[in-house]
């Protein structure tokens, strides 16, 4: 346990400001709310790709859903907790960056507004602090790593959500690489956050005998409400990037020849 914390507690401020620095160095022109967002994406992308990667791993080696156990499952849980904590203040920085330069923005004002626009997203922090790690680390008892594993998979959208978020920083939205990476981030975030439950489900239910409707009701009452909490945020955001994705390849034809 705490291993894994110290190592999260070092690396992702340790990496930020890294990042940070090196891109004041590499690009000054960029403003310091630039560096600060993209050395935030980066750090994003970098705890996706190894909870994605541990998520294959605990997947990959759980033939049985409900009793196989990888050491990942737990461990990565204690190394999520500090980058929780970071990313929540990162988020902040972000906000605090952006408006520094408004007089008329006192630091309550902008702690307030930081809140209200980011509402839904410290409130996914929060569950996953207060809720799911321990229900993760202790309340299932030894059961189920493998729908831990499932879980960890739902970051592999994050790298190109964070590389739209810098694209658009860097006011690079007329780009096709910004159009092929909307169509990465819709793909992997509908597969990986909206189809990750039915997948779950399914894979219950071929290891019962059962088929995905009777799942449903064969499993605990909490464990379907449980589901029912994680997804509905999911396709929220995914609505919201489906109407961004409308926006941008359903433009005017008078923009579209200009």
């Amino acid at each position: 346990m705490l291993l894994p914390l110290a190592w999260g507690s070092l690396l992702f401020p340790g990496l930020f400001g890294l990042c940070a620095w090196g891109l004041r160095r590499a690009r000054p022109a960029w403003t310091h709310n630039d560096c600060v967002l993209i050395s935030t994406r980066l750090v994003s992308s970098v705890q996706a790709v190894l909870a994605t990667g541990s998520g294959i791993a605990i997947i990959r080696s759980c033939s049985h859903v409900i009793t196989d156990r990888h050491w990942l499952a737990r461990e990565y849980v204690w190394f999520l907790i500090p980058y929780m904590i970071y990313d929540s203040y990162a988020m902040y920085l972000c906000e605090w960056y952006r408006t520094r330069d408004q007089s008329s923005k006192h630091p309550l004002t902008i702690f307030r507004n930081f809140l209200s626009k980011n509402r839904l997203m410290i409130t996914h922090h929060a569950v996953i602090l207060f809720v799911l790690v321990p229900v993760a680390q202790r309340l299932r008892g030894e059961l189920g790593d493998f729908f831990v594993g499932c879980i960890f998979m739902a970051e592999l959208s994050t790298p190109f959500v964070s590389l739209g978020r810098v694209l658009i920083q860097l006011k690079q939205q007329h780009t096709l690489l910004y159009k092929v990476n909307g169509i990465l981030t819709l793909t992997t975030f509908f597969s990986c956050r909206i189809l990750l439950f039915p997948f779950m489900y399914w894979s219950y239910g071929q290891q019962q005998g059962l088929s995905l409707l009777q799942v449903p009701f064969h499993i605990p009452f909490y464990c379907n409400v449980a589901n029912a909490f994680l997804i509905a945020p999911q396709i929220y955001w995914f609505s919201l990037l489906c109407k961004k994705a409308v926006r941008l390849f359903d433009a005017p034809p008078a923009k579209k020849d200009g």
